[in-house]
């Protein structure tokens, strides 16, 4: 009897160690947690940093659009659109540091990654687009319409002296130029303004970083110095695949334009010419 008692004892002796050494274990770990809790907050705020920037980055290269900061807001926790531009510039600080081929460009109001110029002409050799034209008609065009929007075609055809109807059709079915709606005259004429496709193929953020007056003027200047060496003025931007049929159309209008003037100015000198137009009537 004694020695059962005895044996017992033994096994909760046993049994009391065991547990004492398990919590013993145990605590260690809960300690290192504490103290990473409590002591190690700014290598945490760091971490989310990083990792902040990560998101914010694999937003903006998976968004098939420029993407507003406002939105990437919305998707990543505990941040605004402060913080997100803030983010976009350390990203693009890192970039430059490292020494990579791409940046985050802001444009159409929000942000888009895009490779470096400098690489141009080697991403062209593999691109299934390829660049296309937009014809003088279709730049001057294009240039009232974004120094005037909104703006109807009477006053875009009183600025440039020709119709223009083709040529906005053109810059309509490309999507640089919109329809804004109507002018409260009578008719009601259409006005047009230019589209966040505008902004996004010649990389402006908003409409106020449009080019001034007087670089326009410089600009001028310029082209008329290359004017004078042969140049000719034509621009190319990269626009989609189907969007190669159109081209065609402001090519087409800007070839009929000429035609068309030629015969206007003929019929007005056989008009105001008084033996062409007497001639014949006095032959019967």
């Amino acid at each position: 009897m004694a020695k059962k008692k005895a044996v017992a004892a033994e096994a909760q002796d046993a049994t009391n160690h065991a547990a004492e050494q398990s919590e013993n274990a145990e605590q260690p770990e809960t300690v290192e947690a504490s103290a990473e809790k409590q002591g190690g907050k700014s290598g945490k705020s760091s971490v989310d940093r990083e990792q902040q920037r990560r998101v914010v980055e694999a937003i903006i290269l998976a968004s098939p659009e420029p993407i507003a900061p406002a939105r990437v807001a919305g998707v990543l926790p505990r941040c605004n659109p402060s913080q997100v531009r803030a983010l976009v510039k350390e990203l693009n600080a890192e970039y430059v540091e490292q020494r990579r081929a791409f940046e985050i460009w802001e444009v159409a109001g929000g942000y888009q990654l895009r490779s470096l110029p400098e690489f141009a002409p080697y991403l062209k050799q593999i691109q299934k687009t390829r660049p296309l034209r937009l014809s003088a008609p279709a730049l001057e065009t294009l240039a009232v319409v974004a120094y005037r929007q909104p703006v109807t075609r009477a006053e875009i055809e009183h600025i440039r002296g020709v119709d223009v109807g083709a040529v906005l059709r053109s810059l309509l079915d490309r999507q640089l130029v919109r329809i804004a709606g109507h002018r409260e005259v009578p008719g009601r004429p259409i006005v047009y303004a230019t589209s966040r496709r505008f902004l996004e193929v010649f990389g402006l953020a908003k409409l106020g970083d449009l080019p001034t007056l007087k670089a326009i003027e410089s600009l001028a200047d310029a082209e008329e110095e290359d004017a004078a060496e042969g140049a000719e003025g034509e621009i190319t931007v990269e626009l989609a695949p189907d969007e190669e049929t159109e081209a065609a159309a402001a090519d087409a209008e800007a070839e009929a334009e000429a035609p068309a003037d030629a015969a206007a100015e003929s019929a007005e000198n056989e008009a105001s010419d008084p033996e062409d137009t007497a001639g014949p009537a006095t032959s019967h």
